[in-house]
């Protein structure tokens, strides 16, 4: 098994973290700008972003996209499809099909 090297890194902010990837993520950062309420809130930090990345910051927005098209934006993975779904749901709303 290969073990991954991490490096400590400081953010913009003097946050200290140990990163293995390219990413430049600080937690710290991400956790103090998550939203506290509304559907992003109930994502994962890479799902979130990609989202707002795309600009999907409403379930409206949302609604727009298909559920291949957005499982397709890196950082979504298939636990996001049904917190996704849930919340659409809960609106009257559904992915587009296609």
């Amino acid at each position: 098994m290969m073990s991954t090297q991490k490096t400590l890194r400081v953010c913009e902010k003097g946050h200290r973290y140990y990163k293995s990837s390219d990413c430049p993520s600080c937690p710290d950062c991400e956790r103090e700008r998550a939203p506290d309420s509304g559907f992003l809130s109930k994502l994962s930090v890479p799902a979130r972003q990609a989202l707002e990345h795309e600009n999907i910051l409403n379930l409206q927005q949302l609604a727009t996209w298909s559920k291949k098209e957005v499982l397709a934006l890196h950082g979504i993975g298939p636990a996001s499809i049904p917190v996704l779904e849930k919340e659409l749901a809960a609106v009257g709303l559904r992915f587009r099909k296609g």
